[in-house]
Order: C-alpha cells, then sequence, then structure tokens
C-alpha cells in the first residue's frame, strides 16, 4: 500500500510547504501552516490522478467579429454601473467587505430586483438560516417567488439540488468560506476547502450560463480572506466599502473581464435597505463649513463618474519631537511627499506642526490628482485663512513644484459647474488635447484659473491673510 502523501498549505497565501514550520516562507506569516493529505482533490501529487490523453481543439484566427457579451441588467442603476452594464450570463463574481457592511443586503436587494423581472434566483446561505434570511428579505420588501432559498455548506450537496431542477439565471453564495466538498479532507474554510468549492461552483456556472455571485469575508487589512487563486479564477472582484460611523456604501470595482474596473456604485444605509445614490457629490458636500480654514473641495473621477468631495487638513504646532502625521481616506505616502515639496519649493515650513487629513464622508481617494486639493487645504490650515467656498482644485504636483495636468478635465469642470461652483484652479494647459492641437472647451460659467508652480498658489492663499488680500483661489 503507498504511503499516504501529507503537506502543509499556508492559510493566508496559498503556498505549499512539504514540512511544518512556525513561519511561512512565501508570506511571512506565523502560526499559518496547516497539514492537508494530498491524495486527491486540488494539490494532489500527478500519479494520484488518471491520466488521459487529451483531444485536439480548433484554433481560429485571432483576426474575426467579435460580439459584446450578453448582459442581464439587475435592476439596480448602481449595481449595474460596477458591473459594466449588467451581469453576464456564465460569469462569477466575488463580493467582499467588512461584516455588517451590508453585503447580504445588496445581494437580496439585487436577488428580488432579478426576481421581479422574471428570472429564476437560488439563494444558498451557509451562514444564516432560512428564518433569518426570510426575515431581512420581509424587512427589505424583497420577497418574491423565483427566489429558491437554501441553508447549506455541503457543495455536493448544493450542486446535486440544483441539477434535479431547471438551472437558475442567479446563485447567491453566501459565503465561500462556510462551504466544504468531500473531494478534498481538510476543515471548512482552508485555503484547500474554498479553492476547491469555488472551483467546483464556477465550473457548473460555466457549463449552464448561470451568474454565480460569491459572497467573501475580510481579512482585518482589508483583503479578501483566503487564497488569492480564489480572486484570480472569478472574472470580477467588488469591494463593499464604508465607515461605521457614516451611512452611505461605496460598491468598488477592482477585477472586471465584461467592463471597466474603476467604476463606483454609490448607496446609502436606511432602515429599508441600501438606497441608490444618484449624485454622489451632493451627499458628500452636504455638510460643508465654508468658513472654515484647512477645507478644499476636490474635483475627483471614479471611472467615468466625476465625484467632488472635500479635503479637510488640520495643522497646529507640535510639541512632539517627531511630529504627528495622520491620515484618513489619503495615501499617507503621497501626504509625506507634498509636505517636503511644499516645504522645498514654497517655504511652508511644517516639520514642527502636527498634521492631519481627512476626506470628508470616509471616502477613499485613489488617484494623484488631489495633490493640489490638499496643498491648497494645508496652507489654508497653517495661515488660518478659510478658502473661498466656490472654488474647486485638481492636479497633480511633481518634486519639482511644478504642476502637471490630470485626464478627464473637461468632466471635472461640468460637474464643478452643476453644482454651483464659480471658479477653478487647476494645472497650466489641462484643457489642451492631443498634444496640444486642439483646446477642449470650458464650461462658461466657470472661472478657470491656471497654475504651473505650487508657489503661485501658495502666494494667493497666503496673500489673505494680509491686510490688502488679492483675488484668493
Amino acid at each position: 500500500m503507498a504511503k499516504s502523501k501529507t503537506q502543509f498549505v499556508c492559510q493566508s497565501c496559498g503556498s505549499v510547504s512539504p514540512r511544518w514550520s512556525g513561519r511561512c516562507d512565501s508570506c511571512g506569516e506565523w502560526n499559518t501552516l496547516v497539514e492537508e493529505r494530498g491524495e486527491s482533490g486540488v494539490g494532489a501529487a500527478p500519479a494520484a490522478r488518471r491520466m488521459e490523453t487529451g483531444h485536439a481543439v480548433e484554433l481560429v484566427a485571432l483576426a474575426g467579429d467579435a460580439q459584446e457579451a450578453p448582459r442581464i441588467a439587475s435592476g439596480i442603476a448602481e449595481l449595474d454601473r460596477v458591473t459594466g452594464g449588467g451581469f453576464v450570463p456564465g460569469s462569477a463574481l466575488l463580493v467582499g467587505g467588512d461584516p455588517g457592511i451590508g453585503k447580504s443586503t445588496l445581494l437580496t436587494q439585487a436577488a428580488a430586483a432579478l426576481a421581479r423581472g422574471g428570472h429564476s434566483v437560488v439563494y444558498v446561505s451557509g451562514e444564516e438560516a432560512v428564518a433569518q434570511v426570510r426575515l431581512r428579505a420581509k424587512r427589505l420588501a424583497a420577497v418574491e417567488e423565483n427566489i429558491g432559498l437554501a441553508a447549506e455548506t455541503s457543495v455536493e450537496n448544493i450542486l446535486a439540488t440544483l441539477k434535479a431542477g431547471e438551472p437558475p439565471a442567479l446563485l447567491i453564495i453566501d459565503s465561500i468560506q462556510t462551504l466544504w466538498t468531500d473531494t478534498v479532507e481538510s476543515a471548512p474554510g482552508s485555503v484547500t476547502q474554498v479553492r476547491a468549492s469555488a472551483q467546483a461552483l464556477i465550473r457548473y456556472a460555466k457549463r449552464h450560463g448561470t451568474i454565480l455571485v460569491l459572497v467573501g469575508h475580510v481579512t482585518k487589512d482589508g483583503q479578501i480572506a483566503g487564497p488569492r487563486v480564489v480572486e484570480h479564477m472569478v472574472d470580477a472582484v467588488l469591494y463593499f466599502e464604508g465607515e461605521g460611523g457614516h451611512h452611505f456604501r461605496i460598491l468598488r470595482t477592482v477585477k472586471n473581464r465584461f467592463g471597466p474596473t474603476d467604476e463606483i456604485g454609490v448607496f446609502e444605509m436606511s432602515d429599508g435597505g441600501l438606497k441608490e445614490v444618484e449624485n454622489p457629490s451632493e451627499l458628500f458636500l452636504g455638510e460643508r463649513n465654508a468658513n472654515a480654514p484647512g477645507a478644499a473641495v476636490f474635483a475627483g473621477m471614479e471611472g467615468t463618474r466625476p465625484v467632488l468631495v472635500e479635503i479637510q487638513a488640520l495643522v497646529a504646532p507640535s510639541s512632539l519631537a517627531t511630529p504627528r502625521r495622520a491620515v484618513v481616506g489619503w495615501d499617507s505616502s503621497r501626504l509625506a511627499m507634498v509636505l517636503a515639496v511644499l516645504e522645498a519649493h514654497c517655504g511652508v515650513r511644517l516639520g514642527q506642526h502636527d498634521v492631519y487629513l481627512n476626506v470628508a464622508g470616509g471616502y477613499r481617494i485613489m488617484e494623484p490628482a488631489a495633490d493640489l486639493a490638499v496643498s491648497a487645504a494645508l496652507i489654508s490650515s497653517l495661515a488660518g485663512v478659510p478658502l473661498p467656498v466656490q472654488s474647486v482644485y485638481f492636479g497633480e504636483i511633481s518634486l519639482s513644484g511644478a504642476t502637471r495636468p490630470v485626464s478627464h478635465a473637461p468632466a471635472r469642470l461640468k460637474e464643478a459647474e452643476k453644482l454651483g461652483f464659480g471658479r477653478a484652479i487647476l494645472p497650466a494647459g489641462s484643457m489642451a488635447r492631443n498634444n496640444g492641437k486642439t483646446k477642449a472647451a470650458a464650461p462658461s460659467g466657470l472661472e478657470l484659473v491656471e497654475i504651473s508652480e505650487l508657489a503661485d498658489l501658495a502666494g494667493r492663499i497666503l496673500a489673505r491673510a494680509s491686510p490688502t488680500p488679492e483675488a484668493g483661489v
């Protein structure tokens, strides 16, 4: 009888080791190696599998007609925006987010919307009982006849149930970490179980044209728990974000094989579930204080959607040898670079001050175009001078102190004009396109102030603190 083979799999990164050690050599995490048998299933030795002769496949020319992937609209406009226009039949999506953020609420509402459109839906819960899911659906007014509900964690039982009837249009698994399959011998939630369970469900979805939505837990670092290979197996990865102290939620795409990867959907959490926010800029700017120093409005972009958000800065003298640098909603390394440029090229001394930076509403900025707005907020807080309430800022800053144009300037300006802003501060040349051959027209209701050097912006803001201030920006 052949000796059974054992291996040790890291529960953090999924790497395989022939022997146990206290620390994983791949990711450096401690006490994450778990013993698993490698006789069958995922990770089995080549000799354990039956060798079969493959068959030739047909090769087609790369040049040919390309058809757009068919879509099924979910009935929720913000969700359709994030997925690229709706669900693609046969695709697999992975939705991650913090506990209690609203993942199950969103998917319950999406299931009800598809059921109202005549599509069959199956909702499998591995964490809640049937009665709990029914109570949530009743509270959300999402009780529909075309939704099949089950509380099951065995992959084999789920597949047998699905094969007993017609393939559903949408299959929701909440969550993938609770499933287990008989093909591998390991505990539910382990790397091997998560990978094998996801593979079996994705294989069924691809074969029958079912839309598969997997819910994934996230770690304390905000990443989806389990092996990263699951993110490579699915067609789209969506993150549901939001702060506990704020009532809105953001659905962000980080991977999408059938659409853009930089779109967001904005929802507002209420007693009746998640409500769509058609104009996020009004939500993020709803509680502005026009007379407070250190507040600048940034005109950002999320995919094809312009979003205006307030950036708040507080600069205070520090009693510590090493001043504090606290950032919420932006990259801390980017803030360190902006502080260095302000001190080196603008004469703005912040080395003996604590600096606190916050993006209002818990929104996260992912683009470097916020450099100019952050700089304006920092200088305004240091000088104690409020910025003009009708001004918006956007632009990138180089290490030399020069400003650089950013993309989608006309869309940013159009959104600012729509919300009643009268002045935009932006880098010189932002409206030029096609290497300067053509120039985009600026909105007629906006005054454009083009800044070529960051020192120019600093001088204009600091001049407002003098007895005879110049026209501020």
